[in-house]
């Protein structure tokens, strides 16, 4: 099994929607750091999983500079960003996304 990793960085805004009163409702910003896991078994013709430029453009391209609630369609939590992430890629069996220094949210495929 072959195993990549990729590390991005975006900076983009967005607002939740709780059942519950927090700051968090309000339209605030992040500069992201998003981690893509990606394996396979078999490498392409090129010799790769999957190109880095592919993932920077499946992930990065439509979330940097981007209010979030208006490009995704769900509540932008970092744990459903995570989950969406790994649903860009085939090849990708885990997300970590973090919002900042200390709240992180992972989502790994069942396999």
């Amino acid at each position: 099994m072959y195993y990549i990793e990729k590390r991005i960085e975006i900076s983009a805004c967005h607002r939740l929607t709780l059942d519950y009163e927090s700051k968090c409702t309000q339209l605030h910003g992040h500069n992201w750091i998003i981690t893509i896991y990606c394996k396979s078994r078999e490498l392409n013709k090129n010799g790769m999983v999957i190109d880095f430029s592919e993932i920077k453009r499946l992930i990065k391209t439509p979330l940097d500079h981007k209010n979030l609630n208006e490009v995704l369609p769900f509540n932008p939590t970092a744990e459903n960003m995570a989950r969406w992430c790994t649903e860009q890629i085939p090849q990708c069996y885990k997300a970590v996304v973090q919002e900042s220094e200390g709240n992180i949210a992972m989502y790994e495929k069942d396999e």
